[in-house]
């Protein structure tokens, strides 16, 4: 595998609490199979709190999409079916006290950068909230 290989997976959700471990592991087996384990942990809690906001705050289905850009950084986003932005990540400090709502400020904290952006790619009008994580 080079440097510059890219790749692209898409692993569709159905609204179920189970599919934050589905895609929790999912992730974990693509990033050890392209060699990078130094992301892991890091890729599996973002992707955790990505799939647990798209399935806690919509009814319809979801996604997990995963992919390795030229560059060699991971982009891991989640859609759901709610167009409406996101709300603003808290502070990290104030975030880890909480018992809800602290998924944006780990996502903040811990990915080089992210953003949301509408998106209609399902067939379904919704959202896509991703990060993205630097080279192992």
């Amino acid at each position: 595998m080079s440097e510059n290989e890219t790749w692209d997976y898409t692993l569709y959700l159905p609204n179920d609490p189970r599919a934050v471990t589905v895609s929790r592991r999912t992730l974990r087996l693509i990033l050890t199979l392209h060699g990078l384990i130094g992301l892991v942990d890091t890729a599996e809690l973002l992707a955790a709190e990505l799939v647990a906001n798209a399935v806690r705050h919509t009814k319809g289905p979801a996604a997990l999409r995963v992919r390795r850009t030229r560059e060699g950084a991971v982009w891991i986003g989640a859609w759901d079916t709610d167009p409406a932005p996101p709300e603003p990540p808290r502070e990290l400090e104030q975030a880890l006290e909480l018992e809800e709502g602290r998924g944006l400020g780990l996502i903040v904290a811990c990915a080089d950068v992210w953003g949301w952006q509408p998106s209609a790619r399902f067939g379904d009008r919704g959202k896509y909230v991703w990060c993205q994580l630097g080279a192992a």
